[in-house]
Order: structure tokens, then sequence, then C-alpha cells
């Protein structure tokens, strides 16, 4: 049974355009020039403090934009309680900037104190499910909003998962009312090193409950057998391959706000403005087809 809470319901929504990350490197220029981007998304983590130059630029840029929060840092899957002081510390930054949108993802980060900088795969079983939902429960009453919860690009998996992830994902949103964030370039890669099916993946995933799209690049290794691998690396463009694959996804869903990651190799202002137009073309195709 879902655990929808009512005021959950009546919360904003992002613009149903597409948006670029928020990088420091660009506050100057985004204030200056106002670009006409849909919207912005930060990493919480970069913001859980009280003052200086970052609050200082996100408080001039949210007057004119609407925003979505990305947490990294919760560790939504791992073995132990979440922490509270960050948990405490995200939701004053949400009270603060009141965003449209926040966000978080399926994997594990911690380990007792030690915290590893990365998302970390989980294996799909009932007690890992179990351990997802009380956690997405917790932050939801916690926060006083519902979480979008991203699909995560994976590099291994599990002998003993017994859930396929989707299905695993399908379960999680029916059982806490969280919504999806669907990042495509997650799908792509994953099914890349996997050998599967990515439309057949994303067909299986509640695509109803999805209230985000992320659009990134990835990089190609091999792995120690010298099979291709993907890595989701966001210092790149969006692959033609992840292009075909939003479009489909958007045949399905309809136009959703839609967000290009880049986070290493940050290009100038106007090369994320020219793709993220990319995206707006086919949304607003999409609207116009649908009024």
């Amino acid at each position: 049974m879902s655990r929808t809470v009512s005021y959950w319901s009546s919360s904003p929504t992002l613009p149903k355009r597409a948006g670029v990350g928020l990088k420091s490197c660009h506050f100057a220029e985004i204030v200056e020039a106002t670009p006409d981007i849909g919207f912005f998304e930060i990493h919480a983590e970069n913001y859980l403090v009280d003052g200086g130059p970052f609050h200082h630029y996100l408080t001039r840029i949210r007057e004119h934009y609407s925003l979505s929060v990305h947490g990294v840092a919760l560790s939504i899957g791992a073995d132990a309680p979440l922490d509270l002081a960050h948990l405490n510390a995200l939701k004053q930054l949400l009270d603060r900037y009141q965003p449209q949108s926040f966000s978080e993802h399926l994997a594990w980060s911690t380990h007792g104190d030690i915290f590893l900088n990365d998302l970390l795969p989980l294996p799909y079983t009932a007690a890992t499910l179990q351990r997802v939902c009380d956690h997405i429960d917790q932050v939801q009453t916690h926060l006083k909003r519902r979480m979008l919860l991203e699909n995560p690009a994976t590099y291994i998996e599990f002998a003993e998962s017994a859930i396929d992830e989707a299905s695993f994902i399908t379960e999680v949103i029916r059982r806490t009312g969280c919504s999806l964030l669907l990042d495509v370039n997650n799908i792509h890669v994953s099914c890349a090193n996997h050998g599967r099916d990515p439309r057949a993946y994303l067909r299986a995933l509640p695509l109803a409950q999805v209230g985000e799209i992320h659009l990134a690049g990835f990089s190609e290794k091999t792995d120690s057998l010298g099979a291709p691998l993907l890595i989701d690396n966001h210092g790149s463009p969006v692959s033609d391959a992840v292009w075909d694959l939003y479009a489909y996804t958007l045949e399905i869903t309809g136009p959703i706000p839609t967000l290009i990651e880049r986070d290493s190799d940050v290009p100038a202002l106007d090369v994320l403005v020219q793709e993220a137009t990319i995206a707006d073309r086919q949304l607003q195709s999409l609207l116009v087809a649908t009024t």
C-alpha cells in the first residue's frame, strides 16, 4: 500500500522544459545574462553551509528560475541508519529555497563512519527492499515532501539478487509513494554493461511516476577481460544512443522536465544551453501536440 501523505501532492513541480546543472563557474554569467533555461539543478551537498558565495548566487538565481535539488550522500541503501545530522541539514536547505524537486540515488556510499564518495550498487533482495523503503519513508516524513529516486548506473551485479532491478524500483515506489527520477543515460550504460535491452528495461519501470529525467554523457573503457565497459562520468555531451532512447521515452511518458548533467570537463554555459535546447525542442513539440 502506498504511504503517500496528502501534503506531498500539493508540492510545486518543475516546468516541462530542459534544465542544466548549476556550476559555480557559471554563477556570474547566469546572474548577468539570465539565459533561457527551464530550471537549474544543484547538488545538495555543495550547499550544506550557512553562507558564502554559493548561497549568495543561488539566492539571486532562485529569484528567476525553478530549482531541483539532487542529493548524492544520503546513502539510501546502506545497511545502517540514516545520518540524522545530514538529514537535518538537507531539510534546512530545502526549507530555505523551496525547490520544485528533491531527488536521491538508489545506492549506498557509507560504511560505519566512512564516506566512500561513490554511488555503490545494491543486492536486490527482500531485506534490501525493506531497508530502502524504510529509509525513504524516513526521508519523506522528515523532509515533509515526496522525493524522487534515481535508477542507478551499474557495472557489477550480485549473485544473491532475487529481484530484477526494474521490479525492485517499481515495488519501492509502490510501497513508499516516492516518484522516479528516470536517468536515461544510466539505463543505456547499465544495459550495455549487462547485455540487456534498454527499451525493455525502460518499459518495465513505473513510467507514470516519473517526475524528472536526467541525460548525460559516458566514457568507454574495457574491463579486466577486455570487454567493453561504459562509465557514467557526466563528462561529455549526450550520445546519439541516449538521445534516441530519450525520444523513445517521451513517446511513452509525454513531456517530462529534463536535466542535462555535466559534472566533469564542464563546458561554457552557452554549450550547455545549446544541448538543453535539443531536449527543449522535443518537449515543446510534445506539448504543442497535446494541446
